[in-house]
């Protein structure tokens, strides 16, 4: 199975390990392993003093493309080795995202073994931190860079993703009265308040839309209180709604609810709307999915495409997976989405 060259590929990947933050050693590979293979590598920062790296890559000297190809180089944490079982491949960036990366990266060097694109047809990209923020993709706005076409790389079961909900994530800081536990009349429980608030937010009608289905409300991390028998001073909750629809109707369903608690103060993490995407391409499936990616991330006029070999229902735990299989077969489909796309007039 390793003689495959996209498994080959995806097994050097996820031998180095790239939490968010930590993307410096495989930003550094992809650079040394996409000039040793032909291509012209920019290693763009992603600020004037930051050592994170994105990855661009293009054949000849003219930056400019008409069709790219990107994914993400950082994974969530913990770092999981590579191991294969069978007919699949398990550990971490396996599909989410080192898996799509080696077959874009396989994928576009195929296509010029074969003869099939020239200089200005096609590019690489490579970005840092689209688990933490984005940040990579954002700075990509500011490298002065446009095509006619993006293909996008995640876990979507070999299919075309025809959209992705948006996010609003925000903080919720509870201030109460610290007060004997026995007399509860005398103060005001930070927790208390926070718990009753939690349960309004998760039982609000959110907008839903036919593509997308509904939003969906999830408190990721609370923190609150001292010991067992003092009302708790203080409390904290990190929380976020995957938008289906409607951003700014739910931040005002959010604040409106907030704003009858007392000692509630909420802040703005960030937020984006849905993403609708491309998905004109025959003899492919469809689906919506429900997490986020950079796609609303990169500014511009480009038609968008999302898809990649594996599951996002895999991505993040302990037995992240892709079947060789699909990552064999979403080499074709790379291919078959940068041709499509040159064939298609963008003028």
């Amino acid at each position: 199975m390793a003689t495959i060259p996209v498994v080959s590929l995806l097994k050097r990947l996820m031998e180095i390990p790239s939490t968010s933050e930590e993307e410096y050693q495989i930003g550094h590979f992809l650079g040394r392993y996409l000039t040793a293979h032909g291509y012209t590598v920019e290693m763009a920062p992603i600020s004037p003093d930051s050592h994170r790296c994105n990855v661009y890559a293009y054949l000849g000297e003219t930056r400019k493309a008409r069709t790219c190809l990107t994914s993400h180089m950082d994974t969530v944490p913990p770092h999981i080795g590579f191991v294969i079982k069978e007919d699949v491949i398990y550990g971490r960036g396996s599909c989410d995202d080192k898996g799509p990366m080696a077959a874009q990266i396989i994928a576009v060097e195929e296509l010029r073994a074969d003869g099939k694109i020239k200089h200005g047809d096609t590019s690489l990209l490579f970005v840092v931190g689209e688990e933490k923020g984005g940040p990579g993709m954002l700075a990509v706005n500011k490298m002065g860079l446009t095509w006619e076409t993006v293909i996008f790389g995640e876990p979507t079961e070999s299919k075309l993703a025809v959209g992705h909900k948006g996010h609003y994530v925000f903080e919720l800081f509870v201030e109460g009265i610290a007060a004997h536990s026995g007399y509860p009349d005398e103060g005001r429980s930070a927790n208390s308040v926070l718990v009753s608030l939690l349960e309004e937010l998760k039982a609000i009608e959110y907008p839903g839309s036919r593509i997308l289905g509904s939003s969906t409300f999830h408190c990721g991390k609370i923190e609150g209180g001292a010991a067992y028998n003092v009302l708790a001073a203080d409390a904290y909750a990190l929380c976020s709604v995957r938008i289906a629809a409607n951003l700014e109707i739910v931040e005002k369903q959010v604040l409106d609810t907030t704003s009858r608690h007392p000692g509630v103060t909420l802040k703005k993490m960030f937020g984006y709307p849905e993403t609708l995407l491309d998905h004109d391409i025959e003899g492919l499936d469809t689906m919506a999915v429900s997490y986020g990616t950079d796609v609303p991330r990169l500014r511009g006029n480009h038609k968008k495409y999302l898809y990649g070999p594996g599951s996002i229902l895999h991505a993040h735990g302990p037995s992240e997976q892709v079947r060789i299989p699909d990552l064999v077969d979403s080499v074709a489909v790379y291919k078959q989405l940068v041709l499509t796309s040159l064939a298609q007039d963008c003028s």
